[in-house]
């Protein structure tokens, strides 16, 4: 994969929008279970009300609240609280919400930032918690004993019916001081969970003697803080939705991007590249290959960035949450990994023999298909039959095996999320019951960590399927990468105009890429504009060799090819091939119409000019007998014409393009002699300008031409016309007399 790395470049921009939307929605998922928590902890359990800094309190509870704070807290109380009574300008509005306001004066809170109203809370906490502890156990001295440790004596002197703190006021100074370090020192002894929980039942009882609408109060804050829930999660959809979006436009990009290099390197190659690659298996590097990557690329933008959002922001909610119970995410996350890595171990190996197998099947499927007549011919159904049935059982056998490692993970990861949820459930009700978590506390930590086992998962997942995305990578890398052979020079010349066409072969040798000697040897001759020269030869001597040298199909090892004087090596291979009409042994056409098979070779074809290129080639017979025309359909491959057709559609196209140089390799092959006299006519009517090479294994094909050149395992043994080889050259007249009578060679 980092070496496709380039491919993100251009979409970088939405990469980063991508990460920041993930972050976004990361921080919506981990509010969630937080919001839950207060819901149950605060809107639930403590009807709404969320700290110890009440709204409004009564000015005799005030006065009891201050015998337990100092001179500073009980300033800072009264800075912020205001005294209402009914001579307030706003007594009736007050009246409707406080119903005490009618008998007693109270102190409301004034408008305050969080900060100021968390410094009110943790001023009034204790206060609030000895001053309502105090008024539960003034009957009960057992009670109070718990809760002020050495001094529950001093309540057995109230007389009944006395205010309690009527008579602690009564108190000395130092004896008052004395019972207030007692009781704190009690209350610094609790959980601060548990003097927050007591100091809001405190809060909720002056609540209820103020006369506050509780239920009313407790509905607006479930309503309040479900309303923020419901606003996170479309919040969070709406980044989800749009991730997805950029990470499918993202991925798709880059895969046409990929294969749309693939596909211009592999038209780059010449025949040397091409003995690297098969044809199967470069089909399913810009296929199979391709989609892998394309596939993670999703992944990684979907899921490599949201998991550690997901994970390291959980671990850390989670902790705060409950900072005892970390061990347990810390085990089951270490169980995951476990589990993910045995899988990785398992199913790695088999990710880099799948796509051989990819490869294999679509050899074994081409294969069939392109010789599907011949495998007829010989009855070998039965044969290819068992062969595909071998790659394809194969290739499924090997998914199986990975399918059942990656299924056989779910149960384990869902048994484990499960035993996780019990385990937190058992622990946190202990620590429920100790007063050390509340409720919600506990939901929002088994909530916190799901989401770090969905990550981690998640995760662990994309790293096992990343290496088959590398694997794939790395084969389409190989391609990209591939050292070009036959490369166009630094600073190219151009042909003078117009183009004559000489060609000339200067002691040219050659040898195909690794091979041990060479093909051809000291090859040397000139094809001049306005002639035909013919090369001869029997199978295997190398004469579409020397052919495929001219367009730079394959570069020389030693010597030169000139064209026009220019070394071919010296100019750009597009301006050479633009000098060329070549006509390979096998006629190759293209799915769509005839017009459209000729106008390869010039867009602006007109169609006089194609009728003319046709009737040339001997193909107009055909071609007009239907009513169809130039626009008669041809099949993928040209499988609905037969060779012959097929091999003058094929010259009528070199036609059309009206070069300089015809290349013929062997191009006559399909034709009757009948038709091949004629369109040998023909041509030389026709381009009698042009310098024709032909190679072909008839000599009625070359006799009448103005040079033959033969051939034998490789080397040049007779080079002139018809009738001098036939007097000085022993091969050609072999070759001759086994194919002409000698009435016919006369």
């Amino acid at each position: 994969m980092r070496r496709l790395i380039k491919y993100w470049k251009p979409y970088l921009l939405a990469v980063l929008l991508a990460i920041v939307l993930l972050v976004i929605m990361g921080n919506a998922d981990l509010a969630l279970p937080d919001y839950l928590s207060r819901i149950v902890n605060i809107g639930i359990q403590a009807n709404g009300i969320q700290d110890a800094a009440p709204e409004a309190i009564r000015a005799s509870q005030l006065e009891n609240l201050a015998l337990f704070m100092s001179a500073e807290e009980q300033q800072l109380l009264r800075a912020n609280y205001q005294l209402v009574d009914q001579a307030s300008p706003d007594y009736t509005a007050l009246l409707a919400r406080y119903p005490l306001l009618a008998d007693e004066p109270l102190y409301l809170l004034g408008e305050v930032d969080e900060d100021q109203k968390a410094q009110l809370s943790a001023i009034l906490s204790k206060p609030l918690v000895i001053v309502n502890g105090i008024r539960n156990a003034v009957e009960n001295p057992q009670q109070a004993a718990a809760l002020m440790g050495e001094l529950p004596a001093a309540f057995e002197m109230i007389p009944s019916g006395t205010d309690p703190f009527t008579f602690l006021k009564m108190l000395p100074a130092e004896q008052l001081a004395q019972l207030v370090s007692s009781i704190t020192e009690r209350l610094d002894a609790l959980e601060p969970a548990l003097l927050e929980q007591m100091a809001v039942a405190a809060v909720k009882s002056e609540y209820e003697a103020i006369g506050l609408d509780l239920a009313s109060l407790q509905t607006n804050y479930i309503l309040r803080t479900g309303g923020i829930m419901i606003l996170l999660s479309l919040l969070a959809g709406a980044c989800s939705v749009s991730v997805s979006f950029l990470a499918g436009r993202t991925s798709a990009a880059m895969a046409r991007d990929i294969r749309k290099d693939v596909f211009s390197k592999v038209e780059s190659f010449s025949s040397q590249e091409f003995n690297s690659f098969s044809t199967a298996s470069l089909i399913t590097r810009s296929t199979n290959d391709v989609t892998q990557v394309q596939n993670v690329v999703f992944m990684i933008m979907r899921m490599a960035f949201f998991a550690p959002i997901l994970g390291v922001g959980g671990v850390l909610r989670a902790i705060d949450k409950s900072p005892n119970m970390w061990w347990i995410i810390a085990l089951a996350v270490l169980l995951l990994i476990g589990f993910i890595m045995i899988a990785f171990a398992v199913a790695v190996p088999k990710f880099k023999i799948i796509q051989k197998l990819v490869d294999r099947l679509n050899l074994v499927t081409r294969e069939q298909l392109s010789g599907m007549m011949v495998i007829r011919a010989f009855n070998k159904q039965a044969f290819e039959e068992q062969r595909f049935d071998g790659a394809n059982k194969d290739l499924a056998k090997t998914g199986l095996f990975i399918n059942r490692v990656m299924v056989s993970i779910m149960p384990l990861i869902m048994l484990l999320m499960n035993v996780l949820t019990v385990v937190v459930i058992w622990v946190g009700a202990q620590q429920i019951a100790d007063s050390t978590l509340r409720i919600g506390d506990m939901m929002a930590f088994m909530q916190y960590s799901m989401q770090i086992m969905f990550a981690f998962m998640n995760l662990s997942m994309l790293f096992i399927f990343l290496p088959r995305a590398a694997i794939s990578g790395d084969r389409i890398a190989d391609v990209l990468e591939k050292e070009i052979a036959i490369k166009d020079p630094a600073e190219p010349q151009s042909f003078a105009q117009p183009v004559r066409g000489e060609v000339v072969f200067e002691d040219v040798d050659f040898a195909y890429p690794d091979a041990e000697e060479d093909i051809l040897h000291d090859i040397s001759f000139t094809a001049q504009p306005g002639q035909v020269t013919a090369i001869i030869g029997s199978t295997g001597c190398g004469k579409s060799t020397v052919v495929n040298l001219i367009p730079r199909f394959y570069e020389v090892t030693k010597g030169r090819v000139l064209l026009d004087g220019i070394d071919v090596r010296e100019v750009r291979q597009s301006e050479l091939r633009d000098q060329i009409g070549y006509v390979p042994q096998q006629g190759n056409l293209f799915s769509g119409t005839i017009a459209s098979n000729l106008r390869i070779a010039d867009e602006q074809a007109s169609d006089e000019e194609m009728r003319e290129a046709l009737e040339i080639a001997q193909a107009s017979e055909f071609v007009f007998a239907k009513d169809e025309g130039m626009q008669g359909e041809i099949a993928q491959g040209g499988s609905n014409v037969s060779g012959g057709q097929k091999q003058r559609l094929s010259i009528a196209r070199a036609l059309v393009k009206k070069p300089p140089i015809f290349i013929f390799d062997d191009s006559f092959s399909a034709l009757d002699f009948k038709t091949d006299a004629a369109l040998r006519r023909a041509l030389k009517e026709k381009t009698g300008d042009s310098t024709v090479l032909i190679v072909t294994q008839r000599v009625a094909t070359v006799k009448s031409a103005d040079q033959i050149v033969v051939l034998d395992c490789g080397r040049i043994v007779g080079k002139g016309t018809h009738k001098e080889l036939m007097q000085t050259c022993q091969a050609y007249q072999e070759i001759a007399t086994s194919q002409l009578s000698k009435e016919e060679l006369a």
